[in-house]
């Protein structure tokens, strides 16, 4: 897979320790992820079905 050039940071990341943190791509038909401390290392891809429900599991509270 080529590197994407459109990284994204969350909106979290913020000032201070605002590189500790995973930045995400889109890669048609994939997702992306990587260490924004280390972006020169290893890629993490999933399928973009599988990420959104990963995203949808994380905003469900706990307990459901």
């Amino acid at each position: 897979m080529t590197t994407p050039e459109n990284w994204r940071k969350s909106s979290y990341s913020g000032s201070g320790d605002g590189n500790a943190c995973v930045e995400v791509a889109r890669r048609h038909p994939h997702i992306a992820v990587r260490d924004s401390k280390a972006p020169a290392r290893a890629v993490l891809t999933f399928p973009a079905p599988a990420f959104t429900a990963f995203l949808a599991a994380l905003k469900t509270p706990t307990g459901e």
